[in-house]
């Protein structure tokens, strides 16, 4: 079953649009989501092989129960033939890069909407996720998304943000870290879902540890540009057994002190009030939904 709540597509996985190999190695991994990206991961010359299998390959990944998502190119370049290619194969979400403005989310949404219609699809089932990769992207995330009502994620740049920054790119991020935090306030008080930045290096731990800390700052989604990273990042946005039992003796303890009519309770450490009362139920839930 696809996972359609944008809060448990753990795993956004960026592969090529149009190498074959590549992309049954991303059908192959635990990634929720994954991206066939016909922008940076498509060289020009390669971009109309890419588009005449497109549809297909959305198709595939769709029956095989991933999230299918097509990254296009700007609209004021390529980007609308990118989308009639796109289309046809019904994606779950289409992402646009460089997103910077509501307006391009409005063009955006009318040229699906269009399709939508040409195509018998539903009105209004295709996503739209813009990917803010630049500094103007970040801080602006929350007037962008109101350029529609199909946006309901949006997604962290990491390569080009840092080239926008002029910062120097190194495997611990302190580099990205005021955006990372800056993003995920800006997503969630515009009330959609935050997905962080890829992490671009090669091991998979250094995947899992970044992964842990976004989770810390309360991502429940990222992004990611190797297969091989899908398992350690999944493992690091999926509640453990651990949590689960500390979680679970949060709401036993609480509930019993509410019972006595006190405030809060004690529990390893930690005064549990309402608010981790809240978390705690919401790890609980979480932990159900993604083992269903």
């Amino acid at each position: 079953m696809t996972p359609m709540d944008p809060e448990l597509r753990r795993t956004w996985l960026f592969g090529p649009g149009a190498d074959a190999a590549a992309h049954e190695a991303m059908l192959a991994c635990p990634a929720d989501a994954l991206i066939a990206d016909l922008e940076d991961f498509t060289p020009p010359q390669r971009r109309p092989q890419a588009r005449e299998n497109i549809s297909a390959l959305l198709a595939h990944w769709r029956t095989a129960g991933k999230v299918a998502v097509v990254r296009i190119n700007d609209l004021a370049t390529d980007g609308l033939i990118d989308l009639q290619a796109a289309m046809a194969g019904r994606p779950h979400v289409v992402a646009y890069p460089m997103a910077a403005s509501a307006a391009q989310m409005r063009a955006l949404d009318e040229a699906i909407t269009a399709m939508e219609n040409t195509l018998g699809i539903a009105l209004g089932s295709t996503e739209i996720m813009p990917v803010c990769e630049t500094a103007l992207g970040v801080v602006d995330v929350r007037s962008i998304v109101t350029g529609s009502a199909r946006i309901r994620c949006a997604l962290l740049g990491a390569e080009d943000l840092a080239s926008d920054l002029c910062a120097e790119r190194q495997a611990d991020a302190n580099e990205l870290d005021y955006a990372r935090r800056r993003f995920i306030l800006e997503c969630r008080a515009a009330k959609i879902e935050p997905i962080d930045a890829p992490y671009t290096f090669s091991d998979a731990e250094g995947a899992f540890n970044e992964a842990h800390y976004s989770r810390r700052l309360g991502y429940r989604s990222k992004s990611l540009v190797r297969p091989d990273h899908a398992q350690s990042i999944n493992a690091a946005l999926t509640p453990s057994d651990e949590d689960v039992r500390r979680a679970s003796a949060m709401v036993t303890a609480f509930e019993a002190a509410r019972a006595r009519g006190e405030d809060r309770a004690l529990v390893d450490g930690l005064w549990v009030e309402v608010p981790t009362y809240r978390n705690a139920l919401r790890t609980l839930e979480r932990a159900r939904r993604l083992a269903a």
